[in-house]
């Protein structure tokens, strides 16, 4: 376990190489961890059929739902925990970290309770209907564990970043991301399981990641590690209060897995009466590939979360202006490489999930270019609100997610289609992002005429500092 330690100085590091060093393990094992969700689609897709993809995608939100909880306890209490490292409280840095992993646990385990008692509801309520409903229900149930190990791993990879251990962050989430996709091959193909067998082999995965990360922080790890809880009345009261603020801190990147269930949900309503049941099944092909956009504009993030909230604790401005301008061009320049990829290389990557020449594939072939347009965008609205959270300006980061995840997105879902035909369903969410990502620029630019200072970012408020 030794060999993944590394001695990490947020202060003084050049910030190029501190920000590398960062982002290629956190880059990796995000991507590894979105290809745990992409091989589900693929074996899905070519091994049972369209109508077990468009099942797994009707499901899909649910697991938005808890990716997006590990996200708001764990950016939550990574912000929180490096300004505590950064003034020396271990202490205080270690019972957040506790809290954070006992509280998103049990609201999961609330949250699968629910399910399994309730399948049929919850499909209806994603937009599941028809023939898909006994093929979602088959793998929502089977695939449950993974709300509350999910919690675990991503929570656990925050920590351990902050610990000093990226490679091992990055380890974790290869480990359970390759097994998931032998898992999925086998209980697939070889054993016949269908759909069920694809949410086996995810349950089977994430619990490996999880008990690695469990493993690191009570035998390895160097200053991060779980807190004995206490239960006294004082004690409760201060762990509600550390929970709003590691929540409120985090909310924006709630909103944001949130963000991806909204556009699931809404689009199987507004693509099932137009497409029917082959429709959805195309557009779950780019439900699949969003998260994989998703993860490079996070690592983004997520790389450089822990450098500006510690050198925000410590005041040094100069290097969080650095760390921003960094993160910010690199989201531009991978966003739109995948826009040209989504461009020109839409047939081969349908091909990957649908069978060519089927109703689905055509439908999907045709629409995923027009949908890819809001690659570039996305990718940088999150590294935008990323550098807000960094910051504690959780007012304005939450507002830009809820623009672009309900107040411009939904109304684009219902009025583009009427307008401009099937092509509206595709350009939907590339004109919410858009219209995202030109708001942030309107309020930078109007915050930097305000104020003639030199500006690290988008808000210079000082709520965070009061």
């Amino acid at each position: 376990m030794r060999q993944h330690r590394d001695s990490i100085d947020f202060a003084k590091e050049n910030i190029p190489r501190l920000f590398l060093r960062l982002f290629v393990p956190t880059l990796l094992g995000l991507l590894f961890g979105a290809m745990l969700n992409i091989a589900d689609g693929i074996f899905v897709g070519r091994g049972v059929g369209s109508d077990a993809l468009a099942a797994v995608n009707v499901a899909a939100p649910i697991f938005l739902f808890a990716t997006g909880t590990a996200l708001l306890f764990g950016s939550g209490v990574s912000v929180v925990v490096a300004i505590h490292m950064s003034h020396g409280n271990f202490k205080a840095a270690n019972i957040n970290v506790t809290q954070a992993f006992t509280i998103s646990t049990t609201l999961m385990l609330l949250v699968a309770l629910l399910i399994v008692c309730f399948p049929i509801p919850t499909i209806h309520i994603f937009g599941g209907e028809g023939r898909i409903v006994p093929l979602a229900r088959d793998y929502l149930l089977a695939v449950t564990p993974v709300l509350v190990l999910t919690q675990v791993l991503l929570i656990g990879m925050f920590v351990i970043r902050l610990d000093g251990a990226p490679k091992f962050a990055m380890a974790a989430n290869i480990t359970a991301s390759l097994l998931n996709i032998i898992l999925d091959w086998l209980f697939v193909f070889p054993f016949h399981w269908g759909i069920r067998g694809a949410a086996v082999a995810s349950s089977m995965a994430q619990a490996v990641g999880a008990l690695m990360i469990v493993v690191y922080l009570c035998a390895f790890s160097k200053r991060l590690h779980f807190y004995r809880p206490k239960f006294s009345r004082k004690s409760l009261l201060l762990t509600a209060r550390n929970a709003v603020y590691m929540m409120r801190v985090g909310l924006p990147s709630f909103i944001g897995e949130i963000a991806m269930s909204v556009m699931i949900i809404t689009g199987n309503y507004t693509f099932m009466p137009r497409l029917h049941e082959d429709g959805v099944a195309a557009y779950s092909v780019c439900c699949y590939l969003f998260p994989l956009v998703f993860m490079f504009g996070n690592a983004i993030a997520q790389s450089s979360l822990p450098i500006i909230s510690y050198n925000y604790g410590s005041g040094d401005t100069v290097r969080i202006r650095k760390t921003f301008r960094l993160s910010l061009s690199l989201a531009f320049g991978l966003g739109l490489l995948m826009t040209l990829g989504g461009l020109f290389f839409a047939g081969p990557l349908v091909s990957l999930f649908l069978q060519p020449g089927t109703a689905a594939w055509a439908i999907c072939e045709e629409g995923l270019p027009l949908f890819s347009l809001s690659y570039v965008f996305f990718t940088m609205n999150v590294v935008l609100v990323g550098y807000l959270q960094s910051l504690e300006r959780s007012r304005a980061a939450t507002f830009f997610m809820l623009l672009r995840s309900c107040i411009l997105l939904i109304p684009s879902f219902l009025l583009l289609p009427p307008l401009v035909g099937n092509d509206g369903l595709w350009l939907a969410v590339p004109l919410s992002e858009m219209l995202t990502a030109g708001c942030i620029g309107v309020v930078l630019v109007w915050r930097r005429r305000k104020d003639r200072r030199p500006t690290p970012g988008p808000s210079l408020r000082r709520e965070g500092r009061k």
